[in-house]
């Protein structure tokens, strides 16, 4: 099971946008739809669906964000995992390609025979890699993290950090910039992956002039098993009081995570609009979340307990 899910913030275009990623990418699907009613952001719609078998979550909430190549998505094309995939990566990138723009052009790298960076039609940034298929083998979506501005050189510190907080975690590879790579910092991170809970993940350094940072345009939504599980990832992640609202926080390198119980997905997708109403009325003023009142909520005033 995914732990940790991509969550990536929309003006209205949520369900467009995952209408879109499902058509792109092979074994995708959306999984489900929620509305919720009277927030700050009006009528909202929450969107659950899957990119090649990797979970992601959307939401429509207003202007407040655009996404930007801070925190990308590098998708793995395996010839040893899919025959098609030297086809495939090129088929996949016009299809993104749409609308976009290129950061890095699809071409032949040092590091690829195959690569490229592009933004699609909503500002989301996606890195195609034809993987060298004598490797070890790398889940075919990975989350990708760019270390820029203050906290550019930060890259192996962050992900030490996070491995500390997670379970089942370790680092896989770790290059660092050699000292002749000008604007790059000598030891800086140029490429690094690492696991938490399971999931690869990977970062790098880059001390180039960016007009981006970390924002919550895509925060890392955490599914709890209880509370005591809510409090630890938000005691360990939380460092800017002021970003903490309805169990969004953001960590002291300027990543933004949700931290949020199970149970909070299944009361959404499977109860009575009423239920989802109450749910969401709880929830708003909240910041870390509190699981018992969620769930009164969620089983109202007729004083039955809740079934989850």
């Amino acid at each position: 099971m995914q732990k940790i899910i991509p969550h990536l913030w929309y003006d209205k275009q949520a369900r467009e946008a995952a209408e879109f990623y499902t058509s792109v990418f092979p074994d995708s699907k959306i999984s489900s739809v929620v509305t919720l009613h009277d927030t700050p952001s009006g009528d909202t719609d929450i969107v659950s669906f899957s990119v090649w078998g990797y979970s992601f979550m959307a939401i429509s909430a207003g202007p407040l964000f655009k996404f930007n190549p801070s925190i990308s998505f590098t998708v793995n094309f395996d010839p040893a995992q899919d025959s098609e995939a030297r086809t495939r990566i090129d088929t996949v990138w016009e299809k993104l390609m749409e609308g976009g723009k290129a950061l890095m052009e699809i071409d032949k790298y040092p590091f690829s025979e195959r690569y490229g960076w592009l933004q699609d039609k909503y500002g989301l940034s996606w890195q195609l890699i034809l993987t060298n298929p004598e490797g070890e083998k790398r889940p075919t979506i990975i989350p990708s993290l760019l270390f820029v501005k203050d906290v550019c050189g930060k890259a192996e510190e962050a992900t030490d950090y996070y491995m500390s907080i997670f379970n089942n975690s370790k680092r896989g590879m770790l290059v660092t910039y050699p000292a002749e790579m000008k604007p790059e910092k000598e030891g800086a991170v140029m490429f690094t992956d690492f696991k938490l809970e399971g999931q690869w993940f990977s970062a790098m350094d880059s001390a180039r002039m960016h007009e981006f940072e970390f924002n919550e345009a895509v925060s890392l939504m955490v599914e709890c098993e209880n509370q005591k599980e809510v409090d630890h990832y938000w005691e360990k992640l939380s460092a800017v009081p002021e970003s903490e609202q309805c169990g969004w926080l953001k960590d002291k390198y300027g990543v933004s995570w949700q931290i949020v119980p199970k149970e909070l997905d299944e009361m959404m997708s499977s109860g009575s609009r009423e239920q989802i109403d109450r749910v969401t009325q709880a929830l708003m003023p909240m910041k870390k979340l509190d699981l018992a009142a969620l769930k009164k909520a969620y089983a109202g005033n007729s004083g039955k307990k809740s079934t989850h």
